[in-house]
Parts: C-alpha cells; sequence; structure tokens
C-alpha cells in the first residue's frame, strides 16, 4: 500500500510541482529507508508511524554517523509526503507537525584544510590512464566548487580551456559561469587525449567517462572521492566536502560572498552565508593559538 503511494507521491512531484529527477531520485531514498527501518525496528509502515517513531528514526540516523544534512533531507521528504497524504485524504494528521530540529543540524558543513586537499590531490596515480583522469576530476571539483551532478553532466564542449571558464546547467536548470584554474586546465588537458583512446571511433558529449566510453554516473564519482579520502587518511571524504572546501578557502582568501554565491549557484545569499561563520571560527581559533595575548 504505502509503496502505491509513494509512487503516486513521487509522481506528483515530478508532474504537478516539476521537481528536478535528482530530487525526487533524492527523495525517494529517504523514503525508501525511512520504509525499511520502520519495518524492521516497528513493524510498521510509512503511514502507520507517529512522532515519537520519527524521533526515535532521527536518533538512529544519527547514530548512524549520517550528516545533518541527509537528516535534514530526509525530514522535509516525509514531511513533503504526508502533506501529500493529508491532501489526498489517505491521512487525517501529520506526525511531522511540530517535530523540533535536532541540534546536530546546525553543524556547519565540513571541509577539508588546504594541507588536506593536497594530499587527496596526490593520490591518483597518475603513470595510469584512469589516474590521470581522476585527478582531473578531483582537480575540476576543487577548482570549481561544482556538485557531483554538475561534474557527471559536463560536456566536453563546456570546458573552455583557453579561457579557464566552465559552464555549468545548476539547480532549477540555470546557468553559471565558473573561473577553471590553471592546475585543473592542466590535468584536464592531460586527460583529453586519453578519453579519446577510450573513445576510438566513437564519440561522446560528456567531458568524463569511463574506460569504455560510458558516461560517468554519480554513484562511480562519489566512490572514486570517498576512495582517495581513504588512501589519503581523511576519513570519509564526499563531493559535497570539496564544494564546502573551495566556497572556505576563497572567503578565507579574500573572496566576497557575492562572487562565492555567483560561483556555487546558491538562489539566496543566506545559503552562501554559513561559510562566513566557518571561517570567523577559523580566525578565532588561529587568533587564539597564535596571539600572545589570546
Amino acid at each position: 500500500m504505502s509503496r502505491d503511494l509513494v509512487r503516486e507521491f513521487l509522481t506528483y512531484l515530478r508532474i504537478e510541482r516539476g521537481l528536478s529527477a535528482n530530487t525526487i531520485e533524492a527523495y525517494r531514498r529517504d523514503l525508501e529507508r525511512v520504509a525499511a527501518w520502520a519495518q524492521a525496528e516497528r513493524r510498521k509502515d510509512l503511514l502507520s508511524l507517529s512522532r515519537e517513531d520519527i524521533r526515535e528514526f532521527l536518533r538512529w540516523m544519527s547514530e548512524q554517523g549520517l550528516e545533518a544534512k541527509s537528516m535534514a533531507r530526509c525530514i522535509v521528504a516525509l514531511r513533503n509526503f504526508f502533506k501529500f497524504l493529508i491532501l489526498d485524504g489517505v491521512l487525517k494528521s501529520d506526525p511531522t507537525i511540530s517535530l523540533e530540529r535536532p541540534r546536530s543540524w546546525q553543524a556547519l558543513p565540513k571541509f577539508l584544510s588546504i594541507e588536506e586537499v593536497n594530499l587527496l590531490l596526490e593520490q591518483p596515480d597518475v603513470t595510469r590512464d584512469i589516474g590521470v583522469r581522476d585527478r582531473a576530476i578531483l582537480e575540476v571539483l576543487y577548482a570549481t566548487g561544482l556538485r557531483a551532478s554538475e561534474v557527471v553532466a559536463l560536456r566536453l564542449g563546456d570546458v573552455d580551456v583557453d579561457k579557464g571558464l566552465v559552464i555549468c546547467l545548476g539547480k532549477g536548470r540555470k546557468e553559471r559561469l565558473v573561473p577553471l584554474g590553471r592546475s585543473a586546465i592542466e590535468w584536464v588537458l592531460k586527460y583529453l587525449p586519453i578519453r579519446q583512446r577510450w573513445l576510438g571511433q566513437k564519440t561522446s558529449p560528456w567531458l568524463f567517462i569511463s574506460p569504455r566510453g560510458r558516461p560517468l554516473t554519480r554513484q562511480a564519482l562519489w566512490k572514486l572521492v570517498a576512495r582517495y579520502g581513504r588512501m589519503a587518511g581523511l576519513g570519509r571524504v564526499v563531493p559535497h566536502m570539496l564544494r564546502h572546501t573551495f566556497a572556505t578557502h576563497l572567503l578565507e582568501h579574500g573572496a566576497d560572498l557575492r562572487s562565492v554565491q555567483m560561483m556555487l549557484g546558491h538562489s539566496d545569499l543566506s545559503t552562501t552565508q554559513v561559510y562566513t561563520y566557518i571561517t570567523n571560527e577559523r580566525l578565532r581559533q588561529i587568533y587564539d593559538h597564535c596571539h600572545p595575548r589570546a
């Protein structure tokens, strides 16, 4: 029953609300995660969950080490799902109403230091073709702050190595220009002949491909970044962490907030302002460590 309703909900999101395929897929995964937990821990389906059940689910997510952003998105998915069921007359009350936000949701984005970024970038074996491609991917992620979905969607024509620019199609299909640094350009240029060898007589519009000439998937990108993060001894590293790192390092070195907002593709400046808290906290730490009378 709940599976059919979930499918109806996802169809509603796509047709009535016009949400992107990536957002709908994220909602689907979140609802499946809640449903699996509810069945295993409560012997309930989604429609039977109480407010206390959802609170317990949040505690479970926190214990699993899931990031605050993942928890927040999961609650948004649940709220929209229950709202849909109420509008459709399936439910009379919403168990997510007045659900307090756990303090852990307020955690600041995690980012890498410059030394950690350099360590991560050095992990691919650039004596091998696949290592050159992976180095180019890591360089582009850090140089541009693109989302994982935006990197795998890059087409060959989206990168202008002469001008040092990337054309990115972001959320809401909004196009933006992002500068591409010298180091990233260098590794993209090293990768391009390898890409052509992999394709042979075939063609592909995508910039980053597999050795078989297939488009790089978002899942493959996540695994790639995570693997090199472990190799570097940095623990759990995900593509979005490089996006946070990109923004934080720009602000630490004097970039203005509006420019960073434009490069990240944030529609609201308040979304970008979270990085100012990070840089302020870093300044405080540096001051406390370095000033004789701190």
